[in-house]
């Protein structure tokens, strides 16, 4: 491991931008800190913190200047690589028809900077969904392949974190770039980097940063055992796809129906789910068509309408799917969970419905 300063981290972002990339990184906007294009260390949120618990989620001041020191935002990061609304094609009248347009140009390539281990899974997770198997999404292949990685370690959890029981967190595994550690003490306030990839390794022979001291690594090890110690929720992982199948008919279901909303929040601000439905538009003066896909959510009724029907006409039958799908049909599909323990489907439901919590009722 290596020293990063923030001036260091500064000049990182910079030799980025003179590459002609575009650093998506957290700020904060609105009342939360989300993940947006940062020009520089000052739009990162020094001295923020965000408190979460069930439908809980509210930004407090730090009595540090951390610039990692929140738990995860709002928004993931697969907006960046599978677009809210993306134009699959134009097209225009012409004499004897249509003239179809592709609506492909070029990707831009991005930096993301504070990647958090469970949303580096959620990454990997829908590289299988999208870049493996038989059909592949060509808009996010591309972003995909440009796309260099800066992983954080988490130094807190919120209440709602559950990542242990996932195996995806809180200390970074997977494939990143470069790693980054925060480290606040009484004398300095600085990072330890380490690369995970050839590139990574190139851009920090540019930075010429100093060998990390044994205090170093002590100081790594202890802020990710603190961060373990506060981490009170989990999933028990064994066998759990054979006993969620096995409890189709549980009472526990119409329960949680009862609370549920159907509003979506818990798939719009999942870093793995990657529902979505396709829509043709046409001007007024019928010359120009233009289909688009956009994310939808196995929540919305019209989602499984088939053939002159909807074959998930209940509340009861949507929650069940997307759960069920969730941590037992995406072993079949992708051979992984599709969950991740981010918390984010806790923290952003309205009625505070806890996943970990109807677990356990439905499958113990």
């Amino acid at each position: 491991m290596h020293i990063l300063t923030i001036v260091q981290l500064q000049r990182l972002i910079e030799i980025f931008q003179d590459e002609g990339r575009e650093v998506i990184g957290p700020t904060r906007r609105d009342g939360a800190i989300v993940y947006e294009s940062i020009d520089s260390v000052d739009d990162l949120p020094a001295g923020w913190t965000d408190e979460q618990a069930p439908g809980t989620y509210r930004l407090k001041r730090r009595n540090d200047g951390a610039l990692f020191g929140y738990v995860v935002s709002p928004t993931s990061w697969k907006a960046f690589l599978f677009p809210p609304k993306l134009s699959l094609w134009k097209a225009k009248r012409v004499d004897k028809g249509f003239e179809v347009q592709p609506s492909v140009g070029e990707e831009p390539s991005y930096v993301f900077l504070g990647v958090r281990g469970c949303e580096l899974k959620a990454i990997e997770i829908q590289d299988k969904v999208f870049r493996q198997g038989t059909y592949q999404d060509e808009v996010y292949r591309r972003r995909r392949e440009k796309l260099f990685v800066i992983a954080v370690n988490c130094a807190q959890a919120a209440s709602t974190c559950f990542c242990s029981s996932m195996n995806t967190g809180p200390e970074v595994r997977g494939a990143y770039d470069l790693l980054l550690t925060e480290i606040i003490d009484q004398e300095q306030h600085y990072f330890l980097v380490k690369s995970g990839s050839p590139r990574g390794e190139a851009i920090l022979e540019k930075l010429s940063c100093e060998p990390a001291k044994k205090s170093g690594q002590e100081a790594y090890e202890a802020i990710l055992q603190k961060t373990r110690e506060q981490i009170a929720r989990a999933i028990d992982q064994k066998d759990l796809k054979d006993r969620l199948w096995q409890n189709q008919e549980h009472p526990h279901w119409s329960e949680i129906a009862r609370r549920c909303l159907s509003c979506a929040n818990c798939t719009m601000s999942c870093p793995t789910c990657f529902c979505s439905s396709v829509e043709d538009t046409t001007d007024l003066t019928g010359d120009h068509a233009q289909r688009w896909r956009m994310w939808d959510s196995c929540f919305n009724k019209a989602y499984s309408y088939i053939h002159g029907g909807v074959i998930r006409e209940s509340g009861h039958a949507r929650y069940r799917q997307w759960m069920t799908h969730k941590l037992a049909g995406w072993q079949d599909q992708f051979g992984v969970s599709g969950c991740v323990g981010c918390g984010r489907c806790i923290t952003w439901c309205p009625s505070g419905i806890d996943i970990t919590a109807e677990i356990k009722e439905i499958v113990s």
